[in-house]
């Protein structure tokens, strides 16, 4: 057996990849710029501001279109080798199949793209972060339809064509997991989609259309990949996508509890990943939902099997505990139903919390459970490599809150170290990980937070848009200068 000789006992390689992360709604802004075509959120945004906490949309967000090489700038400052950011697909393509490309957005992303190689920074490119043409939503329902993987292989195509040249990691899709839950399961999202109990939609149907759409999305990403393979792997890149994860500790030893901890997983990230690996749902999955679940074609689990991923991408912030509600019902609660596998999520066990709980309610602090998930990743899925896409802390603005207290970010900086920490102990366990995407370079437009959720190395003043580092991208920057170009070696 080999044993890895590690110096400064960190086991960071010297190719491993510290970035940032992004996506085009939340930074970009330039609403309608350039021939850009209404998106989904943006239409949304606009349309159900009350949805939005501060009531504010990403018409500017932090205007990255127009500012994007300061960015670049702040980027070399803390030493990244790379920027995982998305592609607009409305700014590409403004009317998907239906219209001709819009070449000024491919001139902006190639400006983009160039300026980031010529500071030593590697563009790590996601192909769809949650936005997509109106045009589909209003044609055939987006992702509930299949044409949606016809225009999905239609933009793939389209960026490695123009892009693929300097672009050398594709992400197809960003956690197909979530937007799912949040589009049709609880309908929060656009479309808005969702039935009761679950959410209180004007259409919809919860207990189905979620895994219709998944359906569709993982069907689209493996046409992505067979794409790249057969017509443009000579440009010597990888393809992969995007997972949220959660890990999800059972709140007893009993059996059962056990049990419910594996079908969260199954509901969750090994819903998109088991198709894609294995050419299949998990059985827990089809064990529950039975017809509900649709089904692949014998052709199409050849496709899949035929386009597995060259990596996985690994969204992860947050752990829950997890009670069982298929042998003992639940009342109610987060994820104890049907189309969520019975299967009760809860914050503490008790008077003790999962970890650190935090002004955003769903942000839980427990780097054991990122190291326990990396493990549980590197086993069901094993020899493929692994990219931390997204880790990072939010800090909620309050109308007390000053910019001071907002620079000085203990908290975000004990969370990375935590995290960071865990990384590297899961890397000695043997996961294979590759690298790791600080979310985010910059506040930003953080959903239905609006502005009010600071993930950010760097503050963004909302009136001026101004950028000013905070403590943690300082202790980032040291981070990354103490681990970035560690030596590895290898002995018997």
């Amino acid at each position: 057996m080999k044993n890895d000789i590690l110096k400064d006992s960190s086991p960071f390689p010297s190719d491993f990849l510290f970035g940032t992360a992004s996506s085009a709604y939340q930074y970009e802004g330039a609403f309608l710029t350039d021939g850009k075509g209404l998106d989904n959120w943006d239409v949304f945004s606009h349309e159900n501001p009350g949805q939005i906490l501060d009531a504010n949309n990403g018409d500017v967000a932090v205007d990255q279109y127009h500012r994007f090489m300061e960015d670049i700038q702040s980027m070399a400052y803390l030493g990244v080798k790379s920027y995982r950011f998305s592609i607009s697909w409305s700014r590409v393509l403004p009317k998907g199949r239906f219209g001709g490309i819009n070449y000024l957005g491919i001139k902006y992303y190639n400006s983009l793209i160039d300026a980031l190689i010529a500071n030593g920074i590697k563009p790590f490119v996601t192909l769809n972060h949650y936005d997509y043409p109106q045009e589909f939503e209003n044609r055939f329902k987006s992702w509930l339809s299949p044409e949606m993987q016809k225009e999905f292989a239609y933009l793939a195509d389209t960026c490695f064509k123009h892009f693929g040249d300097r672009v050398k990691h594709w992400i197809t899709l960003n956690e197909p997991n979530q937007q799912m839950i949040l589009s049709y399961l609880e309908g929060i999202f656009p479309p808005s989609r969702c039935s009761m109990p679950y959410g209180n939609c004007s259409q919809g149907n919860s207990e189905t259309e979620p895994f219709i759409a998944a359906h569709n999305m993982i069907l689209a990403h493996a046409k992505a990949v067979q794409l790249y393979r057969t017509k443009y792997q000579k440009q010597k890149g990888s393809i992969g996508i995007v997972v949220q994860t959660k890990w999800f500790e059972p709140i007893s030893d009993s059996i059962a509890d056990k049990a419910a901890a594996e079908r969260a997983q199954s509901f969750y990230a090994n819903w998109i990943l088991d198709p894609i690996i294995y050419g299949k749902y998990p059985e827990e999955m089809m064990n529950i939902l039975g017809s509900a679940l649709p089904q692949f074609s014998s052709n199409e689990i050849k496709n899949l099997k035929n386009s597995r991923s060259d990596f996985i991408g690994i969204n992860h912030y947050t752990s829950y505990f997890v009670q069982d509600c298929l042998i003992s019902a639940c009342n109610g609660g987060d994820g104890a139903s049907r189309a969520e596998g019975f299967v009760l999520k809860l914050d503490r066990k008790g008077n003790v919390t999962i970890g650190e709980l935090t002004d955003i309610e769903w942000l839980h602090v427990h780097p054991e459970g990122f190291r326990k998930m990396l493990n549980y990743l590197n086993y069901r899925y094993p020899n493929i490599p692994m990219f931390i896409t997204e880790n990072g802390f939010g800090d909620m603005e309050k109308s007390e809150t000053t910019v001071k207290e907002l620079l000085h970010d203990t908290k975000r900086i004990r969370y990375m170290s935590g995290y960071l920490k865990a990384l590297q102990a899961a890397m000695r366990d043997g996961a294979n990980v590759k690298g790791y995407f600080a979310w985010s370079l910059l506040d930003n437009f953080e959903w239905l937070y609006g502005y009010k959720a600071r993930f950010g190395l760097f503050h963004v003043d909302f009136t001026t848009l101004k950028r000013t580092p905070k403590q943690s991208a300082s202790w980032f920057k040291n981070f990354i200068e103490q681990n970035a170009n560690t030596e590895y070696r290898r002995s018997s």
